[in-house]
């Protein structure tokens, strides 16, 4: 099994503090370095210094970092055009040398939209805006050079597109789609993502929304076995309970919540419930760190959990 590292830097984080888990990252022999992509804090916490754009962040350790791979866990389709979106992307791959993925969903937290005034349809509108985003970012991506890219779209209809730059990456970036909807999630999935992503979900859940997708793939003639199956756990790690008790705390959880939850407890335990999570599909996990001052986290979990793996 893979790990790879999620931030959630809405939360309270500037650019240097993220550069400093992306490198500890990197260093310690992570696969990946990813981020939300939100505007506003959720929860309690003060969100001290503000928000910080994903793609911008992406940019800057696409310099600053040579080997780890980058993306967003996810960016929301209302957030940008697909256009420039995929220009963006495009542009943070050449930077990075073509380490970058990105994952994409239809946005849902309604508050982030209303405090920076960014429109916020209705979620069956959302899904309609996705979908055309995903046609027109893999279609401009894939358009053979010096050949144009159209698309008839309702809401981002597109003429005689340059379709440029190119990203490094070929065909494309990854693309990485998920959620627990029953049913536009995996016919979305099945036709254009490259890795279906859960995040927080449990054992049963897991089960149920992989076999939806897999099902969908059929349905389409997809191997299965060509898309990438992943989940997001919080990580709480630690070399004994009362260190364990020690990070819970500084995140504001309890310990036997989140061994019932996330990725908690000793490394013996984390490593049994990544086990449970690789036989249920997946073949990589994000570990959702939030205590973003505490790099001795990620040392301990690449030292004792990593290599059990």
């Amino acid at each position: 099994m893979e790990l790879r590292i999620f931030t959630e830097p809405q939360q309270g984080a500037g650019y240097d503090q993220l550069l400093a888990v992306a490198r500890r990252a990197e260093e310690t022999g992570f696969a990946a370095f990813f981020r939300s992509d939100h505007y506003l804090k959720m929860g309690s916490v003060s969100g001290d210094p503000g928000p910080t754009d994903a793609w911008t962040t992406l940019a800057g350790l696409a310099r600053d970092t040579t080997r780890i791979r980058l993306g967003t866990l996810m960016s929301a389709a209302t957030f940008r055009l697909p256009g420039p979106l995929a220009i963006t992307v495009a542009q943070v791959d050449q930077m990075s040398g073509g380490r970058v993925e990105l994952g994409i969903g239809t946005g849902w937290y309604a508050e982030e939209h209303a405090a920076y005034g960014i429109p916020f349809p209705p979620l069956g509108e959302r899904f309609d805006r996705l979908e055309e985003q995903l046609a027109i970012i893999t279609g401009l991506w894939s358009t053979p050079a010096g050949t144009t890219f159209d698309f008839p779209g309702t809401y981002y209809p597109v003429s005689d597109s340059p379709a440029l730059p190119k990203p490094v990456q070929r065909p494309r970036p990854p693309i990485l789609l998920g959620g627990m909807g029953p049913k536009r999630t995996p016919r979305l999935a099945a036709r254009y993502a490259d890795e279906f992503n859960l995040p927080f979900a449990s054992l049963d859940d897991t089960t149920a929304q992989f076999r939806r997708v897999r099902d969908a793939c059929a349905e389409i003639g997809r191997d299965p076995s060509t898309m990438v199956w992943s989940n997001a756990l919080v990580l709480c790690c630690g070399r004994d309970d009362a260190e364990v008790a020690r990070r819970a705390e500084a995140i504001g959880r309890e310990p036997a919540e989140l061994r019932a939850n996330g990725a908690a407890g000793t490394p013996a335990e984390v490593v049994e419930t990544l086990g449970r999570y690789a036989e249920a599909g997946a073949g990589r996990v994000y570990l959702q760190v939030l205590d973003l001052a505490d790099l001795d986290h990620l040392e301990l979990v690449a030292a004792e959990v990593m290599p059990r793996l």
